[in-house]
This record gives C-alpha cells, sequence and structure tokens, in this order.
C-alpha cells in the first residue's frame, strides 16, 4: 500500500482533550505520541512516524478533518483514499469490500489500545457529599470510578468498536429539540445499506464504520421533554452545581441563563453519543479476517437490515445454493463419463 511522504520531522503532538487523556475518543491519546506499530502504523516512531498534519490538511488557518459529535456537515473531511487508493490491495475481493466498508472497519480491529476510554457517565449520581463536602473515588488506575462533580464513570479498554451503516452526514440534538426517543441520539450518524440499492445521492452512499458510543444518563425537564443546560461553574450560592452540588438550583440558573423555559420538574435520560473511530490502525496481518464478520456471532450480528452470507441464513438460497453444487457434480461427473466412453469407442 501506498502511503503520504513524511513531511514534518517535528514529533507529533497530541494533548489530553476535554476531561482527561482519552476520556472521550478512545483512539485519540497522548500514548500516540510515542507508540509502537501495534499501537498505530502511521504514527509509530521507528516506522512511518507520520504527522497529524501529514493527513489533517491545513490551508489559511483551516484544519481538514472535522468531528462528527460537533459538526454535522459533510466537508472538509480527512479520508484514507487521500493516500491509499479506493483499491489499496491486490485482491479483487478485498477492494470490491471497499464498496460498502470502510477501511477503518478492517484495519482498527480494536481502540483504546493503550490508556482506557470512558464508556458510560451516569451524571444522575453526582453530588453526594461525605460530611458536607465533595469526594471522588478512583480505581487502581488513578481513574474516577465516583465523583461528587461527575457522577459514576465505567472505563475500559482494548474496545472493540460497535458497527453502523454511515454516509458521511450527521445530524444532532439540539437544546431546543424535543426528545422523540430513548435512549437520546445526541448524534446521530445518518446511513443506512438501502443507500447503496437506491441512492439518492451517489456521493452519499453508505459504509460500514467503526464508531465508540458514548453511553450515560443527563438531566432532563420532564415536563417540556427538553434536555437541561445545568450550570455548572461559578460562586458558592450561585446555583453553580460544582458548588452547591444542587441540581435543581443548577438547572434553574442555566435554563435562565439561557433564555429557556423550565418547568422545574427534572428527571435524568440515558442519552447517546457516536464517535468515529480512526486512529489507532493496526498492521495489515492483525487486520479483521473474513470470519470476523462472516460467522453467526461475529461483530456484525447487530447491523441489520441487509442479508451478510455466513451471518444470515435465507431457506430459499441456501436449498437454491445446494441444488446449484449438486448439478455442477452432477454435470462434472456425466462430463468425465462422457470423456472416458468416448476415449474407449476410439481404442
Amino acid at each position: 500500500m501506498s502511503v503520504c511522504p513524511r513531511k514534518a520531522i517535528a514529533a507529533p503532538v497530541i494533548l489530553p482533550g476535554g476531561g482527561g487523556n482519552n476520556v472521550k475518543h478512545g483512539d485519540l491519546e497522548t500514548a500516540l505520541n510515542h507508540c509502537t506499530r501495534d499501537v498505530d502504523v502511521h504514527m509509530n516512531a521507528e516506522g512511518k512516524n507520520m504527522q497529524c498534519t501529514d493527513c489533517h490538511k491545513t490551508r489559511n488557518h483551516q484544519i481538514s478533518g472535522q468531528l462528527y459529535t460537533v459538526s454535522s456537515s459533510n466537508s472538509n473531511r480527512t479520508d484514507c483514499v487521500q493516500c491509499h487508493t479506493s483499491k489499496p490491495h491486490k485482491s479483487k475481493i478485498l477492494n470490491d469490500h471497499f464498496e460498502m466498508i470502510s477501511c477503518q472497519t478492517c484495519h482498527i480491529p480494536t481502540y483504546a489500545k493503550v490508556h482506557p476510554t470512558k464508556i458510560y457517565w451516569d451524571w444522575s449520581t453526582a453530588g453526594k457529599l461525605k460530611n458536607g463536602q465533595p469526594y471522588s473515588e478512583e480505581s487502581k488506575d488513578k481513574l474516577h470510578e465516583y465523583d461528587s462533580k461527575y457522577g459514576d464513570a465505567e472505563w475500559a479498554s482494548l474496545l472493540q468498536p460497535e458497527y453502523v451503516w454511515f454516509n458521511g452526514t450527521a445530524n444532532h440534538h439540539l437544546i431546543r429539540d424535543k426528545i422523540a426517543s430513548i435512549p437520546l441520539q445526541l448524534n446521530t450518524l445518518n446511513g443506512s445499506y438501502s443507500d447503496n440499492i437506491h441512492p439518492a445521492n451517489p456521493h452519499n452512499v453508505s459504509k460500514i464504520w467503526p464508531v465508540k458510543i458514548m453511553r450515560g444518563k443527563q438531566i432532563y425537564d420532564t415536563v417540556n421533554q427538553v434536555l437541561i443546560q445545568p450550570k455548572l461553574v461559578g460562586k458558592k450560592g450561585s446555583g453553580a452545581f460544582w458548588a452547591d452540588f444542587n441540581w435543581q438550583a443548577s438547572a434553574t440558573a442555566g435554563m435562565k441563563y439561557l433564555g429557556l423555559p423550565y418547568s422545574g420538574k427534572y428527571g435524568f435520560i440515558e442519552t447517546e453519543s457516536y464517535w468515529p473511530v480512526n486512529h489507532m490502525v493496526s498492521p495489515a496481518d492483525q487486520a479483521l479476517q473474513c470470519t470476523d464478520c462472516h460467522s453467526h456471532n461475529g461483530r456484525l450480528q447487530n447491523l441489520t437490515g441487509f442479508y451478510l452470507p455466513g451471518r444470515d441464513h435465507n431457506r430459499l438460497i441456501d436449498r437454491f445454493g445446494v441444488i446449484f453444487i449438486l448439478l455442477v457434480t452432477l454435470g462434472v461427473a456425466i462430463h468425465g463419463f462422457l470423456r472416458i466412453s468416448s476415449n474407449k469407442k476410439n481404442i
């Protein structure tokens, strides 16, 4: 496979994001600054040693590649074919898979390879105090499992991604939007298998993508059926949750600041946000194999709406396949018998 040439000599610098190192993304963390090939083939210091800007091209202070959790537009993106062609394999069948499967699906079998990432965040348990004071409980890895400011959290590493159909467009639930489903999807990655059968827009065909789904509970208005923006930071007595640890006061102050109505009744709703996995690319010999997906309990068992050989069974198709094999076998046998009979007659 061809790769982008190295254009920079300075070491890449990835800093901890909001909330701490690897908390949100799961595939983008400080370990990539000095990693082995198993962690990422592109940023491996002893190998390609590529820099962030090798893929995230920059022009006029505009950096390509936007995060779908905050940006819905399908513009100014970064993708693998910038460096690898759309047919990077010697095998035709593997290249054909690219029509409906993103490169990341096969080449990033796991993420959070070095440091754990947060997979569940429960705000509903925040606000507990000990002797009138906030407190935190940490795991042996110094990760907060409970914090009075944030609530309970669950962490995990060496995670297998979940998979969705994705056509490059997204949507977001905004603060004024009514809650229409539970769990509430904070950002929706659009796409379905049918995009490839009857494409409304040839440029938005869907592919199977690996994602991290961040799950949790967030505060909402149980009467108006909208999310609440709580006030978190401020002086004691201001309604700021991290000072007063009072959800009612925090909800009232936050919605007042935004000029939005608040019924005075709150609860906590299950939410999901979708984070496409793009980094921590494994070496080719660690990529997914056929049976990882084409099997009954494979990685794509929860991705429905299409027929997947090896995973799904259709009685009619299965019977047709058996009959076809029998007919081919019979044809070969008849052909062989006729050849043998013909040779005997010619002797």
